[in-house]
């Protein structure tokens, strides 16, 4: 390791521990690290945290700081415990900056610029970086139900952050019009797509223990309360073979979900690894997002729409404004029980071909995270126009085979 590979880093504070499936932070610190060096920050873990999480063999840490790739490490913070209490929170953040500086220090390197997506409990401003930039993932605020968190918490600790921030991104249209409401300036970079997994499904085997016919539906995701269960239900009762591939959450209604599960033509093979989930999506010829219009869901940017664009397959999904701003044609938006069982049926009836196919990975490959992280290293001007532009769909597949799946 050269003195100097960690000079200039950007250190993102996520929101996800980098063990988490694939999530956007971990995404965005792979591709950003292809071109400049990344440090990668868990959300802090208390002791006790570990203990109740892993249990006493978790107590002790071997590792807080790891190297996951060329110019890419991760660190594990330490924290005390009561993470969500204000006076604890804030003490916590500087002993997570601290942490962030001794990281870089012993890397060899320095901070250019800190991404801040853990909203709670914000590094920004305390680790000597040169450029803030606030990471605004989702609606923080509509979020609040869900995870049982004081909305007015969030949304003092989100003014703090666009009133310090040099950079703002918001990661979907919803966001961005609010901050602007807010008299703020926002880039707006939606989440990407690995091109690299779902863009090689035409290629791969179809898994072996589905046992539906063809035409197929398929709903890949988790199964919780941002799912509208009525029309999952609707489109069951159309006798379309649909496949439902995801964990359920807790908080899933499951009277109205074995409801779903006792068609025939429905088959749930619950939670899947990430690198196998194409070969479920192989089986079908349209994908479906039937979300609600919380304002969770409104605020936020469904990954899935893309991954399955990537894998060839049309989607229809109801109309939140991140998949509107997509504007693909192959994307069909209909609302209620009723018009998106038609408009999946009308999907299932339509002969798909190569061209179609080729055009929808083609649309995901320009959505890629390769294309995501360009265009961070544009609004935060570390990379040059030409640089940040959007990936073809040769670069992309090209790229996937060199891609480390961890």
């Amino acid at each position: 390791m050269s003195l100097n590979e960690f000079s200039g880093s950007v250190v993102i504070a996520a929101a996800n521990s980098w063990d988490g499936v694939r999530m956007a932070d971990r995404q965005l610190a792979e591709r950003l690290s292809q071109h400049v060096p990344v440090l990668y920050v868990d959300p802090p873990q208390s002791v006790a945290s570990r203990y109740r999480q892993h249990g006493p063999g978790a107590v002790f840490r071997t590792k807080l700081l790891r190297r996951v790739g060329p110019r890419l490490a991760r660190l594990t913070p330490e924290a005390l415990p009561g993470l969500a209490r204000p006076a604890v929170a804030r003490v916590n953040s500087l002993a997570v900056a601290r942490q962030i500086r001794w990281a870089v220090n012993h890397l060899g390197g320095s901070i250019h610029s800190t991404i801040e997506a853990n909203v709670l409990m914000p590094i920004m401003g305390r680790c000597g970086e040169l450029q803030r930039v606030y990471w605004a993932q989702d609606d923080f605020v509509g979020m609040a139900p869900l995870t049982g968190q004081d909305p007015s918490a969030l949304a003092r600790a989100e003014a703090r952050l666009t009133a310090t921030a040099d950079v703002i991104i918001a990661a979907n249209p919803s966001v961005a019009e609010t901050l602007q409401l807010h008299g703020h300036t926002a880039a707006l970079i939606p989440y990407g797509c690995d091109f690299g997994v779902f863009g090689r499904t035409h290629l791969v085997s179809p898994a072996q223990d589905i046992r539906l016919v063809r035409p197929m539906a398929v709903f890949m995701g988790h199964l919780g309360d941002r799912i509208d269960l009525e029309i999952l239900e609707a489109v069951a009762e159309s006798n379309v073979s649909l496949l439902i591939v995801g964990p359920l959450h807790p908080r899933t209604d499951l009277n109205r979900f074995n409801a779903v599960l006792a068609h025939g033509n429905v088959q749930w093979v619950g939670e899947r690894p990430f690198e196998d989930l194409p070969r479920y999506l192989a089986h079908a010829e349209v994908g479906i997002l039937p979300y609600t219009h919380s304002k969770f869901n409104i605020g936020s940017f469904p990954l899935k729409v893309l991954e399955y664009l990537a894998a060839s397959l049309p989607v229809v999904a109801t109309g939140l404004p991140a998949i509107s701003w997509l504007n693909s044609p192959h994307i069909d938006i209909a609302e209620g029980p009723q018009g998106f069982t038609k408009a999946v049926l009308e999907r299932l009836g339509s002969m798909r071909d190569e061209t179609g196919d080729s055009d929808r990975r083609a649309f995901a490959a320009g959505h890629s995270w390769e294309a995501r992280a360009r265009s961070f290293l544009e609004a935060m001007n570390l990379a040059a126009p030409s640089e940040a532009g959007t990936t073809s769909i040769s670069d992309v597949e090209g790229q996937a085979g060199g891609l480390s799946r961890r």
